[in-house]
């Protein structure tokens, strides 16, 4: 039986995400699906035509937004996405970092 504290832990993952990102609407669309999933953190855009994000909450709901980031916004292209998780900071909301 799963111990359901492992899933409700709070969680940090660091998202790079690679391929037609930018100018798609994917940072837009990427903080109204955090906003509904109710996580904490940041998405911005990288000047190698990457988005790079921060989502912080529990670790079924971070999980499903980064697999949430490998399709993204409906007109995205995305070809890689990588992750690293960490313990949370403790980000109070979700931003659009410019």
């Amino acid at each position: 039986m799963l111990d359901s504290s492992i899933s409700q832990a709070r969680i940090q993952a660091h998202v790079l995400v690679s391929g037609r990102v930018q100018g798609v609407g994917f940072r837009m669309a990427t903080y109204e699906m955090a906003q509904e999933l109710g996580l904490n953190g940041w998405v911005r855009n990288l000047v190698d035509g990457c988005v790079e994000a921060v989502f912080e909450g529990s670790k079924d709901v971070v999980d499903k937004m980064v697999h949430w980031c490998h399709q993204g916004s409906c007109a995205a292209v995305v070809k890689d996405v990588t992750v690293e998780y960490k313990a949370p900071e403790g980000i109070s909301k979700f931003s659009i970092r410019r």
